[in-house]
């Protein structure tokens, strides 16, 4: 396969085939990309003939590779790791090191891990920990490098800058946006008793009272599952929802306050080289893709 790609392959093909196998859907590896869906279902689709296999087939839970497209995105990696060993060569050391991240849990692993996947492909030597957790972990006791938080912090020994906006809407099957175009009533999908006090949880207490939830839960992320399962209609944050194929965006009237995400790290004279990089990609990052978190951009 390898060989094959050296003679026969456009390395653009290639590019765009990855991106896609790694971010799970079009739209995604398109916002990726800096393209549109078409382009990238293009780009694959020349791969594919080039190749003369498929390498990737649409399931109900996303894109699905076939065997041919596993061997054909880890003779991409092959080649994208000597291109950056050819890149490095002469130059000097790369920053090296741990580098602590710490971020709600859907923001952690619905949207930072393909993306910090990616950060260290490019930068092998620095390694992330990431921290999923709705607790305030100390950046002061250096129980992390970097925190993404939601509203604006007010601890003083931190330097602290606001990366997104995050809006919010009810998503549901298929089935269920149907039905609800149709004039019927929604059945709910929520938080649970433990999690009631999150502004989410209380603003949609307070748009449905009295209302009971068909299916509730302390994740973001399980009730996004619920509703794709065809639980009912969750209000979830857009970053999350909207790359899904199998969510529907669904018209319910009103929708809770835009949030505040902010990117903390220490108050330090010098911020050492691996954190810095790291904490300067994800501020790019969220400035590309602000878009997916406001709700506003291409799905």
């Amino acid at each position: 396969m390898a060989e094959r790609f050296r003679t026969e392959v456009d390395w653009e093909d290639a590019r765009y085939f990855a991106a896609l196998a790694r971010h799970g859907s079009l739209s995604a590896a398109a916002r990726a990309l800096a393209v549109n869906h078409a382009t990238v279902a293009r780009r694959v689709a020349g791969l594919e003939k080039a190749l003369g296999a498929r390498l990737i087939e649409r399931r109900p839970t996303g894109y699905e590779l076939t065997a041919a497209g596993r061997d054909a995105l880890q003779a991409i990696a092959a080649m994208e790791t000597a291109a950056r060993s050819l890149a490095r060569h002469g130059e000097a050391e790369a920053p090296a090191g741990l580098v602590r991240i710490t971020a709600t849990p859907g923001l952690a692993d619905a949207y930072l891990l393909p993306r910090l996947a990616l950060f260290r492909g490019e930068h092998p030597a620095i390694d992330i920990e990431m921290i999923a957790d709705r607790r305030l972990v100390s950046l002061a006791r250096r129980e992390a490098d970097l925190a993404l938080r939601l509203g604006r912090p007010t601890d003083s020994e931190l330097t602290a800058r606001q990366v997104a906006t995050l809006g919010f809407g009810f998503y549901a099957s298929a089935g269920w946006a149907a039905r609800i175009a149709a004039g019927a009533e929604p059945d709910l999908v929520g938080f649970d008793e433990a999690s009631a006090h999150l502004p989410e949880a209380v603003w949609l207490s307070r748009r449905f009272p009295g209302r009971g939830l068909a299916f509730r839960t302390n994740s973001q992320l399980t009730q996004a599952g619920a509703a794709r399962a065809g639980f009912g209609v969750a209000l979830l944050p857009h970053f999350l929802a909207r790359p899904d194929p199998a969510l529907v965006a669904v018209d319910i009237e009103g929708t809770p306050p835009l949030r505040e995400l902010w990117l903390l790290a220490r108050r330090e004279s010098a911020i050492p080289a691996p954190v810095r990089l790291v904490r300067d990609a994800l501020v790019a990052l969220f400035k590309r893709e602000a878009a997916l978190f406001r709700g506003n951009g291409a799905g």
